[in-house]
């Protein structure tokens, strides 16, 4: 059963969103606020999450903000706010949907199925293919327009983890998590920045230019699903 975490203040919405989802094999965890999200995001898992943007105190961009410091779990934004600037906001600290309010709870539903299937992404012995760049998991092989590029491991588990997390941003904090139990130690944590670079230097047709491994600014790094 897929385990949501729904962060909505409005009570009686909640409680109708919650017994809707639970109607349709949706487990529900219900949070008034950030603090109380990130608390249940810190003692449980999830897979998706339904944050939205009017919260009393701290609002649902700055959350979403800090549940991207810390987890790559998929974010649809909820809100009654439809305008465009809180949308590009929303998308560029890493949510992966946004649904204005007020909507039919199977339209929800719909895009709850849809970002799961999305985030599912590529298995450990699939392949990834975004432009010109594709990434053979199990062969640990990547080619840049048919050209094969000899990475290092660090270079190879940080392009992996961004592809598998691809229209996500992702922090370089997230990274380091990501990364960790594969080939990440104490100096990679320190510089994880050079390891872009020199990733930027072996597959980017232009470095200066990113078209594969893009910086967000004060957010992290992304790799677009179709660049």
């Amino acid at each position: 059963m897929t385990r949501a975490l729904l962060i909505e203040d409005d009570r009686k919405l909640a409680a109708l969103l919650v017994e809707f989802l639970e109607q349709n094999d949706v487990s529900t965890t219900l949070a008034a606020d950030g603090p109380q999200a990130l608390g249940a995001l810190s003692s449980d898992r999830f897979d998706i999450l339904l944050v939205d943007i009017m919260l009393p105190g701290m609002d649902g961009l700055t959350l979403t903000k800090k549940i991207r410091e810390r987890w790559s779990t998929p974010v649809i934004m909820v809100t009654a706010r439809d305008e465009d600037t809180d949308k590009i906001v929303g998308l560029e600290l890493g949510a992966d949907d946004y649904l204005a309010k007020p909507f039919n709870p199977r339209e929800l539903l719909a895009r709850i199925r849809a970002v799961l299937r999305r985030a599912q992404g590529p298995s450990e012995e699939g392949r990834f293919s975004s432009g010109g760049l594709t990434i053979d998991f199990g062969a640990r092989e990547v080619l840049v327009d048919g050209k094969r590029q000899a990475l290092t491991t660090h270079e190879f588990e940080l392009l992996c983890a961004l592809a598998r997390n691809a229209g996500r941003v992702l922090s370089r904090e997230r990274l380091l998590d990501l990364v960790k139990g594969a080939a990440a130690d104490d100096a990679f944590d320190r510089s994880i920045d050079v390891h872009v670079s020199r990733l930027r230097q072996k597959i980017e047709p232009d470095p200066r230019h990113p078209r594969y491994v893009k910086t967000v600014r004060g957010a992290g790094y992304l790799l677009p699903r179709e660049a």
